[in-house]
């Protein structure tokens, strides 16, 4: 066991370089197992949610490879954070619509039927350059008239989706 205090800097007020490499390496495996735990869908739908916990995970166990925090009791901060995720995700799946639009917001109509909806898109600091930027991103014509729906996700993307032509 001293060994092991010894190699991660238990205790320690300055960790030299191979103590903080050997945390470092322990955070990688124990943070990818953490993330394995929570689910796939945590750091790809970049909703206000998932960022939050992203920026707030990366903190905390930074702090245990550098020795700001003790190690152990870091680590186990970082798991509380995934789980806390999981639940609310899980919450958020099981309540429907309020709680869900609680914890990770809700999509906006920007365009309904080839119209700009201004007043919803000036709330939410949406402007018609956004708009086509992502129809081009798409690979949809920049003609409003062909857009059946525009809206802006809860991630912050913009989807659009044209008119059939029949």
């Amino acid at each position: 066991m001293e060994i092991l205090e010894t190699a991660l800097g238990i205790g320690l007020k300055d960790l030299n370089w191979w103590q903080m490499s050997a945390r470092a390496i322990i955070v990688f495996f124990v943070s990818l197992m953490y993330v394995r735990l929570a689910n796939k869908r945590i750091f790809g739908r970049h909703s206000a949610f998932d960022i939050v916990l992203g920026v707030m995970y990366g903190s905390v166990m930074s702090r245990a490879i550098t020795g700001n925090s003790p190690f152990v009791p870091t680590l186990i901060a970082g798991l509380v954070l995934i789980l806390l995720h999981r639940f609310l995700a899980t919450l958020a799946f099981r309540t429907g619509d309020e709680v869900s639009t609680m914890i990770k917001g809700k999509t906006v109509t920007l365009i309904k039927d080839g119209e700009f909806l201004k007043d919803v898109m000036r709330a939410h600091n949406v402007t018609e350059n956004d708009i086509f930027e992502s129809m081009r991103a798409q690979g949809s014509p920049e003609d409003i008239s062909k857009v059946s729906t525009a809206c802006l996700e809860r991630s912050g993307s913009i989807s659009v989706v044209m008119k059939d032509d029949k």
